[in-house]
């Protein structure tokens, strides 16, 4: 289940999307009961999504080079994903970024292999 995209910019090798994170989303049952987050499988599947779909298609999942969670992504919180696209590494990097009133927080980052 994807996220409501609020925006899209595309560029040669990157991709930037706003979306909005809604409570009613399934990745939110079950985790956690007391304090809903956005697992980060859930990160990672949109990041396949939109990185496969808009950057490198054709391409499949190979290996997580690195990843890092900053900060807990929330019911109905306005994320930022960027997205950049290294053909010559087969290398999906990405940047999740919590957007509020208050500015920006890194919410995660990394790299994925492709193939």
């Amino acid at each position: 289940m994807l996220p409501i995209e609020r925006s899209r910019e595309l560029q040669a090798d990157s991709a930037t999307l706003i979306l909005q994170v809604e409570a009613g989303l399934f990745w939110f049952q079950g985790h956690f009961q007391t304090l809903p987050i956005l697992p980060g499988v859930a990160q990672l599947d949109w990041v396949m999504h939109y990185g496969v779909s808009l950057l490198a298609p054709g391409k499949q999942f190979a290996a997580i080079e690195n990843i890092k969670f900053q900060q807990p992504v929330l019911p109905d919180s306005l994320l930022q994903l960027r997205l950049d696209w290294d053909a010559e590494k087969s290398r999906l990097s990405f940047r999740y970024s919590l957007l509020s009133h208050d500015g920006e927080q890194s919410a995660s980052i990394g790299k994925i292999a492709l193939c």
